[in-house]
């Protein structure tokens, strides 16, 4: 009987197609059931105030000369290897272009309810989706979010596929985090000690990339909900442009793993933020970790995000570790197709689609 009601909410919910910020447009005092998480999801593991575990900043300003790059190289290296996340700073994306990216999502997010109507869409054939929560109807609890999705490459949208308001920025900002792209994957091939082109010609790493335009409004109950459930990527990697207003949490192992703890990935200014996505993991042979996380709700609000996943486009490419002289693939070949079924299917449930695929 709580199944039919849950699934009767969900649907009037989503038939709104206003989204989360249609509950506060209405005055929302409250965070309705659906966005109910169960406590021990909430706090599975402590928050970390440590600045120990602080995630690293890399500085891309020295690249063109051999010691900077090496410097670099090792930077990202040792982060791919145990944190798995890093920001980056002086990478060539302008300030501009990030600034006019986050206020052209909220101009979206922030129109009208009728004015949004005719982009939201389960459909993942149409390369722009507006909709709250991808896994609405599979998820043990909604998270209080909503989402643009713009696939972007290989095959952009037409013009007039992506709203007005991030119609001029859209294109122009996923072109310079494309360059950006390039230039992370090569650290990274060059981390694994592969030529520098090896992850993006041979492996095909910055063919595809969807833009994620997250807008998470002020949330009135925070401790009841997230803002987005911990979760690993389903990409190459990930570079996440964020605002000031904070949240977003990785889960670090300790070095003798027995105590993972949430630590906070600050809003550097002009930074941006990068992380190994689930396909490189498997690409590394476990070298690179593809780490959970989350985003905490917050009464301060909307946060907005632009999460850039680099991914490939073609379904059948298989993806096969990468195994160093000696060594064993800790996983078996699979396609990108598995991978993405398997994570639409499953949503954010908090387990690794890469169990799926491990030897």
């Amino acid at each position: 009987m709580a199944s039919d009601h849950r699934l009767g909410a969900l649907k009037a919910f989503d038939d709104t197609k206003a989204g989360v910020k249609g509950l506060v447009d209405a005055g929302a005092t409250a965070v309705p059931a659906i966005f109910h998480h169960a406590p021990e999801s909430l706090n599975d593991a402590p928050h970390h105030h440590d600045h120990q575990f602080a995630i690293p900043v890399i500085d891309l300003a020295g690249l063109a000369t051999p010691s900077g790059r090496a410097s670099a190289v090792g930077a990202v290296k040792a982060a791919a290897e145990t944190v798995g996340f890093f920001q980056v700073v002086n990478h060539g994306v302008p300030e501009e272009a990030m600034s006019a990216m986050l206020a052209a999502l909220r101009c979206f997010i922030e129109e009208p309810a009728v004015a949004k109507a005719p982009y939201y869409t389960r459909d993942h054939g149409r390369r722009v989706r507006y909709q709250s929560n991808f896994d609405l109807f599979q998820s043990p609890a909604a998270n209080w979010r909503d989402t643009l999705f713009m696939d972007m490459a290989p095959e952009p949208p037409a013009p007039e596929e992506i709203p007005p308001a991030c119609r001029a920025i859209a294109p122009e900002f996923a072109g310079l985090v494309q360059r950006l792209g390039s230039t992370l994957l090569g650290l990274l091939s060059e981390a694994l000690g592969l030529r520098r082109g090896h992850l993006e010609e041979d492996a095909a790493c910055l063919e595809g990339l969807s833009l994620a335009c997250h807008y998470y409004p002020a949330c009135p109950e925070p401790h009841l909900t997230l803002g987005t459930t911990k979760h690993s990527d389903p990409s190459f990697i990930t570079v996440l442009l964020q605002d000031a207003v904070g949240g977003l949490q990785v889960l670090v192992d300790d070095d003798d793993k027995q105590n993972p703890a949430w630590v906070d990935v600050p809003a550097v200014a002009g930074a941006l933020v990068v992380n190994v996505g689930d396909y490189l993991q498997l690409l590394s042979n476990d070298r690179f970790k593809s780490v959970e996380h989350r985003v905490v709700a917050k009464s301060a609000g909307p946060r907005v995000s632009v999460a850039c996943f680099f991914r490939t486009d073609r379904s059948t490419r298989v993806l096969a570790p990468i195994v160093a002289d000696g060594g064993t693939a800790r996983y078996r070949n699979t396609t990108v197709d598995e991978m993405v079924r398997h994570y639409r299917a499953k949503g954010l449930d908090g387990v690794s689609s890469l169990q799926h695929v491990r030897i």
